[in-house]
């Protein structure tokens, strides 16, 4: 089997990522949402994406033009029948999930397969929603998707090895590097990434060092090139919140436990740039 259509459910951030990551290597795409004006956003970020790249010389109008007209959108799902693949690419919520799982699940015929980009959520208790869990996977991109070079491919306890076979061959068509891992809560990344951004919080909330000084200090003291506060803008405080959650939850672990300054920056909706304001304030 090859893959060579892809149907993206969620043009936000990281779907409008992917689908980007497909249409330039020549791959069909359909790229799902709630609105037609979700989709069209979605498209109108990728073709922002690929003049970016036009313009640093990487890609060329006709490349930009070929790769946009490769993108599908749609706000119904049945615009998923003839996809070799279909990524949930949703809000790192289990329940959005599992309904969306459900719904694809009673679309798509028994040889597609059906991935998640969760970067939290227990690929074991997703693909357990679905009439044939060995076709279910974790393909877990990072942000910006398509500047990012790997992918987390994530085997349930139901995973078949064709099933990883494939997804993982998929990655590195998308130019991706990808690492295996066994299904756990936050996976490897998000693992050691995660709580590592949760403590810059605490130490944020306890007054040791300013914002600033705190990124500078892993910037200029670890060599990261992004410090953890301004990361955590990046990737989205609800997400963080989200997955530290799932940590704690999961585990059961003190120190997993999300810094209080976390949670009340999310309860008060400052989620970082999306939103124009987190740790640090962003022009729109």
């Amino acid at each position: 089997m090859a893959i060579r259509k892809v149907g993206i459910i969620g043009a936000g951030t990281m779907g409008n990522g992917i689908a980007q990551a497909c249409a330039v290597v020549g791959l069909d795409v359909v790229m799902v949402d709630i609105s037609d004006a979700a989709v069209q956003k979605g498209i109108a970020t990728v073709a922002g994406s690929l003049d970016r790249l036009i313009k640093k010389d990487k890609l060329t109008e006709a490349q930009k033009q070929a790769a946009l007209g490769l993108i599908q959108g749609s706000s119904s799902y049945d615009a998923l029948k003839g996809a070799d693949i279909v990524i949930e690419a949703a809000t790192e919520n289990l329940e959005l999930k599992v309904k969306i799982l459900k719904q694809v699940n009673d679309l798509v015929g028994d040889d597609v397969i059906i991935a998640s980009n969760t970067s939290s959520i227990s690929i074991t208790k997703l693909a357990a929603v679905v009439t044939r869990p060995e076709r279910f996977i974790g393909m877990h991109f990072f942000n910006p998707v398509p500047m990012m070079a790997l992918v987390e491919v994530i085997r349930g306890l139901q995973t078949s090895d064709e099933t990883h076979g494939l997804v993982e061959t998929l990655s590195r068509e998308l130019g991706k590097y990808p690492i295996t891992v066994k299904n756990s809560p936050g996976f490897v990344v998000n693992r050691i990434l995660c709580p590592m951004i949760n403590e810059a919080f605490c130490v944020l909330g306890e007054g040791l060092a300013s914002p600033e000084e705190i990124d500078e200090g892993m910037k200029l003291g670890c060599n990261h090139p992004i410090g953890p506060l301004a990361l955590a803008d990046m990737i989205g405080l609800d997400t963080m919140l989200a997955v530290m959650e799932v940590l704690y939850g999961e585990f059961g672990d003190p120190k997993y436990r999300p810094a209080m300054l976390m949670r009340e920056m999310v309860a008060a909706g400052y989620l970082g740039r999306k939103t124009g304001r987190g740790v640090y304030v962003y022009s729109k």
